[in-house]
C-alpha cells in the first residue's frame, strides 16, 4: 500500500503514557446515548436506504426492546466493535513508540483515507459524514464505554464515536495471527470505522435492542451478522482504495489473509483445539474473507445486507 506522502488524519487522541484506567478489560456497567437512526435519504442505486431498510425492518419488527449500551462494545464476544482480542504485555503508563513514528503515520494515514472515502459515499447521499475520532493508547484506556486493556484488541466505543487501538496489536497480529503486512493493518481499522458506519445509520442501536431478549447462541449469531457487516464496510473502503491506485500487488491477498485468520473457527481450532459453532460470534475464516471481498468487488452498500438470508 503506497501510503507516503498522503494526508494524515488530525482527527487522533494520543493518549499513550498516560495510563487510562483500571485493568481488567472492558467495563460493563455505566450507560452512553446511541443515535436512533440515520435520517438518510434514498438516493440513485439505492445507497443507504437498501441496507438500513433491510436492516431496520428486520431487526426492529424481530427485536425491538430497549438499547443496552454496553452490550456493543464486546466484539471478540460480541463486539461494537473490536476486530480479535489481543496479547499486549504494555505496561499502563509505558510509552513502546514515539508520537510520531512510522507506524503512527500510517495509521493517520489510513483513518485520513477512510474518511475521504466515507465522506463521499455520505455525500453522494446528500449528507455529511461526521468522522470518529481515533484514540491511541498503552495498556489500557478509558472509554465511553467502560475501561479497556490492550489484550481487548482494537475496538470502537459508539458512546463516544471514537475507535481505539494499542498499536502493539499489530505485533501480535503477526507473530501471533500470522497476519502480516500493511494492508492487513489498514483492514484492522477500516472494520473498526466499519463498526462507526454501522453506529451512524442504526444498525449497532437495533442489535442492542434486540438481544437483550436472546439467549446467548441466538446473540451471538447475530453478532456474526453484524461483524460481517463491518467486515464488508471495510471492504467498501478498499475498493476506493484500489480505485486510487495506492495499492500494491498483494494487498488484497493480505487484507484476506487477515480475515481468514482471525476467523472464530480458526482461533477456537488455535486456542483450543476444538470449535464451537453455537459460540462464534465475528463469523468463519470464510466468512469474513467472503464478506470483506464483496465490498472490495462491489463497493456498494447494499452489498453488505447480512441480516437477509444465509451468510
Amino acid at each position: 500500500m503506497r501510503w507516503q506522502g498522503r494526508r494524515q488524519s488530525d482527527n487522533v487522541e494520543d493518549q499513550r503514557g498516560e495510563g487510562g484506567g483500571f485493568p481488567g478489560g472492558i467495563g460493563r456497567g455505566g450507560g452512553f446515548r446511541l443515535p436512533g437512526g440515520s435520517g438518510l435519504r434514498t438516493a440513485r442505486g439505492g445507497g443507504f436506504s437498501g441496507i438500513i431498510i433491510l436492516a431496520a425492518i428486520f431487526l426492529f419488527l424481530k427485536f425491538c426492546t430497549n438499547i443496552d449500551p454496553m452490550q456493543i462494545l464486546v466484539d471478540s464476544g460480541g463486539d461494537g466493535g473490536q476486530l480479535v482480542p489481543g496479547q499486549s504485555q504494555t505496561a499502563p503508563g509505558e510509552t513502546s513508540v514515539t508520537s510520531n513514528d512510522e507506524m503512527t503515520q500510517f495509521v493517520r494515514t489510513v483513518l485520513a483515507e477512510t474518511e475521504d472515502v466515507w465522506s463521499g459515499i455520505f455525500q453522494a447521499e446528500g449528507q455529511t459524514y461526521p468522522a470518529p475520532t481515533m484514540v491511541l493508547f498503552n495498556g489500557q484506556v478509558r472509554s465511553a464505554c467502560g475501561f479497556a486493556s490492550a489484550a481487548s484488541g482494537p475496538f470502537y466505543c459508539p458512546g463516544d464515536k471514537k475507535l481505539y487501538i494499542d498499536l502493539s496489536f499489530y505485533d501480535e497480529l503477526d507473530k501471533k495471527f500470522g497476519a502480516s503486512g500493511d494492508f492487513a493493518q489498514a483492514y484492522v481499522l477500516a472494520h473498526e470505522v466499519g463498526h462507526h458506519i454501522q453506529n451512524l445509520i442504526g444498525v449497532l442501536p437495533k442489535f442492542n435492542a434486540m438481544r437483550q431478549n436472546m439467549g446467548e447462541a441466538e446473540a451471538n449469531a447475530m453478532s456474526v451478522r453484524v461483524e460481517l457487516q463491518a467486515d464488508c464496510f471495510a471492504g467498501i473502503w478498499g475498493h476506493f482504495t484500489k480505485q486510487k491506485g495506492i495499492l500494491d500487488a498483494g494487498d488484497l491477498e493480505e487484507a484476506l489473509n487477515a480475515a481468514q485468520q482471525i476467523g472464530d473457527d480458526n482461533l477456537q481450532r488455535k486456542m483450543q483445539g476444538y470449535v464451537v459453532p453455537e459460540s462464534f460470534n465475528h463469523g468463519t475464516s470464510a466468512q469474513r474473507a467472503t464478506w470483506f471481498k464483496r465490498g472490495f468487488d462491489s463497493g456498494k452498500l447494499e452489498s453488505c445486507d447480512t441480516f437477509s438470508g444465509n451468510i
